[in-house]
């Protein structure tokens, strides 16, 4: 019989591709993960890993018991939410992560709606790069997370996690104005200032108009995120393909800092609508043919959890009328 504990390490060996990174996620030793992963390969009977330099790389086999492995963990999570449906009310943690724009903008009335309508919960918060989620979930550190992709940086998949759509939101050039008040152009794509998950247009159609506007950028100077953020690549990718690699001044992650640095002249910058409400004097705002999509991700199977379905819920409720998500077509 295969234990599911070690099938597990299994798992995320094939994500992280060395038993240090296993052992760091998974909170064992380098030796402890090895001694499982061998006491696996014999209760498999053959050879599941086979080691290349630093890393450890599955065997045909492995590869073939990490899809085996994906599927039992998926009903153990459907398991758990039918038990966790059988109890009276909502009681305990629920582990939420969120990166920092929705953290200021989305969370607090969606936490609030979750406090009137299930006192028993209680929802713990952790600000979080949706860069760095995936394996959070899939090691049981969050339970539900708010992740996002853009145009130029789409989301790779995840055998362990499925994802909703919440909203969709078009991006910003933040720059600065001569006039000296804030202002906003609309570019070509009209509608409502934010979109919701299910917008008919491609990402590739998007990007491909944005590069025009970019490209008369390219003298500038950049505030972008900092390095290994989704954001920083997205802005990287965006100057790319208008032809030009930005010149970084500024590493910032907060989107009100950006603007305000924007605003005294220290560079220019892409901003999502959520981050682009209320702009100091000096910024203007020109949409651009690009969108930030918003998602909420959890393990595979645990979309019917009630925790997960209430945080889901309080999501929803709390956005303005006109952000409630549309699934996507």
């Amino acid at each position: 019989m295969l234990d599911v504990r070690r099938l597990r390490l299994l798992r995320e060996l094939s994500y992280r591709g060395t038993i240090a990174a296993v052992a760091e996620a998974m909170t064992f030793t380098p030796s402890a993960v090895s001694q499982q992963l061998a006491a696996l390969e014999r209760e498999a009977g053959v050879a599941l890993l086979e080691r290349t330099g630093r890393r450890v790389a599955l065997t045909p086999a492995g590869v073939a018991l990490v899809g085996h492995a994906e599927a039992v963990l998926e009903r153990l999570e459907q398991a758990s939410a039918e038990l966790a449906a059988a109890h009276t009310g909502l009681v305990g943690a629920i582990r939420v992560g969120a990166f920092p724009t929705a953290t200021r903008t989305i969370l607090p009335g969606a936490l609030a709606a979750l406090g009137r309508d299930h006192p028993g919960l209680e929802p713990m918060v952790d600000e979080i790069d949706p860069a760095e989620v995936a394996p959070r979930l899939r090691t049981g550190d969050l339970d539900v997370a708010l992740v996002h992709e853009y145009d130029f940086v789409p989301a790779l998949p995840d055998l362990a996690l499925d994802t909703e759509p919440l909203l969709e939101e078009p991006m910003y050039l933040a720059s600065g104005d001569a006039g000296g008040s804030p202002a906003r152009r609309r570019g070509t794509s009209g509608g409502a200032p934010v979109r919701h998950g299910g917008a008919g247009d491609s990402p590739a159609r998007h990007g491909d108009g944005a590069v025009d506007v970019l490209a008369r950028w390219r003298d500038a100077s950049w505030i972008v995120s900092k390095p290994g953020t989704l954001c920083h690549t997205m802005t990287v990718r965006a100057c790319q393909a208008a032809g030009f690699a930005p010149r970084i001044r500024h590493h910032i992650d907060d989107f009100a800092t950006v603007l305000a640095m924007v605003a005294v002249g220290q560079g220019v910058a892409l901003v999502p609508e959520l981050g682009a409400a209320d702009p100091p004097g000096g910024v203007r705002l020109t949409e651009l043919p690009m969108r930030r999509r918003t998602q909420i991700a959890f393990r595979r199977g645990a979309s019917a959890h009630p925790a997960v379905a209430a945080f889901t819920t309080a999501l929803r409720s709390s956005l303005p009328g006109d952000r409630h998500a549309r699934h996507a077509r």
